[in-house]
């Protein structure tokens, strides 16, 4: 699931704008999508499913016996000091919580009306630039996973992608990195770890992809190789 190798498949479509109000959890994700069949035999090759960080959700909270944002709140939140990430409903105020907009018809406009209820483990979270700084700062320095499962996490799984377990890797034309990159309308993120320079790039968009990607590749096209 992590390597989304797994077949899950993809959670956004018309059944998800029907009824986004009503999955507030993983179990009415699970209640909707989970009589499907995979989409290929597990293994077999790369597919990124976000259906996939909707069962490993489900898997943390049957571990832990709470609901998955408490779980991330006090085992990822806390620990690393990103005291403005959560995952809190869309109809609570959150200072500074960005507003997104898309393109649509010719005119911008909000996206309020394609947000999920609240974040899940397939995103939909809220984060700051600092925040994700700290949450980088927290992993290299063994806080969030042993040296040796991060070395695991980030080491590509296959030769069809470059994605190891729950992170992205950089092409073989970028300096040797890890992170994410997040997107949907109205907003857009990206995150790189480079392990060998020290260098950490972040970026955020309230705008539709690939807004964050197109700062954060203006930059790692010509970032130093070492240590600053």
């Amino acid at each position: 699931l992590l390597a989304h190798r797994a077949g899950a498949g993809d959670i956004f479509g018309p059944e998800f704008a029907a009824q986004r109000n009503a999955l507030r959890g993983t179990a009415e994700y699970i209640r909707l999508y989970g009589e499907r069949k995979p989409e290929f035999r597990p293994g077999s090759k790369f597919s990124y499913a976000n259906y996939g960080y909707i069962l490993v959700g489900a898997m943390l909270e049957k571990a832990h016996g709470r609901p998955y944002h408490e779980i991330i709140q006090d085992e990822i939140f806390a620990i690393a000091g990103m005291r403005r990430s959560g995952t809190q409903p869309e109809s609570k105020a959150v200072a500074g919580r960005a507003v997104g907009y898309q393109r649509r018809d010719l005119a911008w406009s909000d996206n309020a009306d394609l947000l999920p209820w609240r974040g899940t483990p397939a995103g939909g979270g809220y984060s700051t630039a600092r925040d994700l700084l700290a949450f980088a700062e927290a992993l290299r320095g063994g806080r969030l996973l042993k040296p040796a499962t991060l070395q695991q996490a980030t080491t590509a799984v296959s030769d069809d992608a470059r994605y190891g377990l729950g992170f992205m890797l950089t092409r073989p034309d970028e300096p040797k990195g890890y992170g994410h990159d997040g997107g949907a309308p109205g907003m857009s993120a990206y995150l790189r770890i480079f392990p060998d320079s020290g260098y950490v790039v972040v970026t955020l968009s309230n705008l539709d992809p690939p807004r964050a990607n197109w700062l954060a590749d203006t930059f790692v096209n010509r970032m130093p190789l070492d240590p600053p």
